[in-house]
């Protein structure tokens, strides 16, 4: 079955003012929705931190925050095959190395990936709630995780955190070819839960990717925002917590309404 696509944002005011039809397949993001990427990041790199003195020199709320522009920055260059891996992670820390002051060579920045990289594996976990949901979710329609991400990393993470028995279908960025919000990465999505965007729900916590990226595909969203910020759009449903399971149920299957 082809996924019929919208040209245009869909409004959830218009979705909600016509009849809701029985939800066929729950869509997902992983990062930050259901693996809980920012506390690994959190504490890899507070472990990264006690290493070096340059690095602890520098305020912790600015650190943080050049640390998650530079990946965000370098993961969309190994996205688009203009870096490996690997290498990434390398140049990440060379350039924070760079923001403390210090110059780091490859040796010193290699090891301090690799620490990090050991921490944030350590600290992999399900956000909390994420296990019931998906347990939940399957009684009523087919789950999918669209994630933008590589195929191994993500399947790696579903699988330690518990969670991959629950998981229906995955689509990644990597075997698309194009990330989130790119309407074609929802369309291979519906195609393969074999469902029209009408009859999906997406679930994600990055506004332009998950939520503008599934309104422009024709698809009902709901805005994962644990921090309880206020949707830019308010016609837009918030979930602020996977738990209790269910009332986030009711909300994702349109049930009470």
């Amino acid at each position: 079955m082809t996924p019929r696509q919208s040209t245009r944002t869909v409004s959830q005011d218009e979705v909600a003012g016509a009849p809701r039809k029985p939800v066929r397949a729950v869509l997902f993001d992983l990062d930050d929705t259901l693996f809980d990427h920012s506390h690994c990041a959190g504490a890899a790199l507070a472990g990264v931190r006690r290493m070096h003195p340059s690095f602890i020199a520098v305020d912790e709320t600015e650190f943080e925050r050049r640390h998650a522009e530079i990946l965000e920055v370098l993961h969309l260059d190994v996205l688009a095959g203009k870096i490996d891996l690997d290498a990434a992670r390398v140049e990440r820390f060379r350039r924070l190395f760079r923001i403390a002051g210090h110059d780091a060579d490859r040796e010193l920045a290699s090891r301090t990936a690799r620490a990090y990289r050991d921490g944030y594996i350590a600290a992999r976990r399900a956000v909390a709630g994420a296990e019931a949901l998906l347990r939940g979710i399957r009684a009523y329609a087919p789950v999918v995780v669209v994630s933008n991400n590589l195929l191994f990393e993500q399947q790696q993470k579903l699988r330690e955190c518990g969670l991959e028995r629950y998981v229906d279908v995955l689509v990644v960025s990597e075997e698309v070819g194009v990330s989130k919000p790119h309407p074609r990465i929802f369309a291979v999505a519906l195609e393969r839960a074999g469902c029209r965007p009408d009859e999906a729900v997406m679930v994600g916590d990055s506004w332009v990717n998950d939520i503008e990226g599934a309104r422009r595909a024709g698809i009902r969203a709901i805005w994962f925002s644990r921090a309880g910020t206020a949707p830019i759009d308010p016609s837009v449903e918030v979930l602020t917590s996977l738990e209790p399971t269910a009332r986030a149920i009711a909300l994702i299957l349109g049930q009470g309404q």
